[in-house]
């Protein structure tokens, strides 16, 4: 019989370490849009430090307030995980502060993602270990339970599986299924070739505005009315 609502699955089918290395480096922002605009965790969830993010997913379902499971995932993630906590967004108590981060680091977790709030936030900001979450609230959190470890959680809006390649920078966080991995990765590189020969048309004068003219509007059917709003 299962405990639904509190058991561990002590195990992750993880990408290798080389594939999610490739998307070191790679911003955000250019893996999102080769994924359509959909893998984005919500932009209430905010980086504490500016440390760039790259891991593969350990997930934690915690109950509102409650870290014991946290407690557990911290002990049990491997070098090079990302914890991420599906705290429910609730910011009445913080499920970590800068004890328990000082000990992930130690252990050589690669992040942490806390979909509730924190506290310790300007110990938190000197460190180099990326953090982040919904929310800043100094009450600190109850130790009972329940809460699952290494199951599907929700967290920024989007659904996280262990294993998955979590990829963050100042912009935000996006969530890879490694099945996409290595489609997305080589689409992302394109993206960003793209990006910096647009850069470079700005800077000697030359990017192409041709989509923005008025024929290309009328085009679309946008009406060019030549006199004032009255």
């Amino acid at each position: 019989m299962s405990n639904v609502g509190f058991r561990i699955y002590a195990k992750i089918n993880r990408p290798s370490k080389e594939l999610v290395e490739q998307f070191r480096g790679l911003p955000v922002a250019n893996i999102a849009d080769e994924m359509n605009r959909l893998s984005c965790v919500d932009a209430r969830l905010k980086p504490v430090n500016g440390i760039p993010l790259l891991g593969t997913a350990f997930t934690v379902k915690a109950r509102v307030g409650d870290n014991l499971m946290l407690h557990r995932a911290i002990d049990m993630a491997q070098p090079g995980d990302i914890i991420v906590v599906d705290g429910q967004g609730d910011l009445a108590n913080a499920l970590i502060g800068e004890n328990m981060m000082m000990w992930a680091e130690k252990r050589e977790v690669a992040g942490m993602i806390i979909d509730g709030a924190v506290r310790d936030i300007e110990s938190l900001k000197e460190m180099k270990f990326p953090v982040y979450a919904a929310g800043v609230q100094p009450n600190g959190p109850y130790k009972e339970g329940p809460g699952e470890i290494n199951v599907p959680v929700c967290c920024g809006g989007i659904i996280v599986s262990p294993g998955d390649i979590v990829v963050g920078d100042a912009d935000g966080i996006v969530i890879i299924k490694p099945e996409d991995a290595v489609d997305v990765l080589e689409k992302a590189k394109g993206k960003l070739k793209k990006e910096i020969a647009t850069r470079e048309a700005i800077t000697s004068g030359t990017w192409n505005r041709s989509a923005y003219t008025e024929e290309a509007l009328k085009k679309m059917g946008c009406e060019i009315i030549d006199d004032v709003y009255k």
